[in-house]
């Protein structure tokens, strides 16, 4: 049983460094291409930080990779991390409800106030 856990955690650790060199591959052209801010919050990175600095592609495909970067736009980890929860959201259908369909309220506690005022005044 060994020599088949072997092979198992060579080919894990075959595709974890062909990931890694692809997503190197497409990172180190970004970050060359954009300035070091993030799309969406505007935070500036520098040398120290630049490692909190993500590539994220538009169309959320990671394979789709054009050399004028135009599937590209660099987020900050915690941009990234919402763009995709908005986008598993949006799949789902839902807003931020924790898995129900969202609704609209149907009940008013401030519809009769006034009246509820005029007659207190009374």
């Amino acid at each position: 049983m060994k020599p088949d856990n072997d092979r198992l955690n060579q080919v894990v650790a075959d595709a974890r460094r062909a990931r890694e060199l692809r997503e190197q591959d497409y990172r180190g052209q970004a970050l060359k291409m954009y300035p070091h801010i993030c799309g969406r919050c505007a935070r500036e990175f520098n040398r120290q930080n630049l490692h909190e600095l993500t590539v994220h592609h538009r169309d959320h495909n990671h394979d789709n990779n054009p050399a004028d970067g135009s599937n590209w736009e660099l987020l900050c980890m915690y941009c990234h991390d919402n763009e995709h929860q908005r986008q598993l959201e949006a799949q789902q259908g839902n807003t931020s409800t924790g898995g129900a369909k969202a609704t609209t309220a149907t009940h008013n506690p401030f519809a009769d106030l006034k009246s509820m005022l005029e007659d207190k005044d009374k």
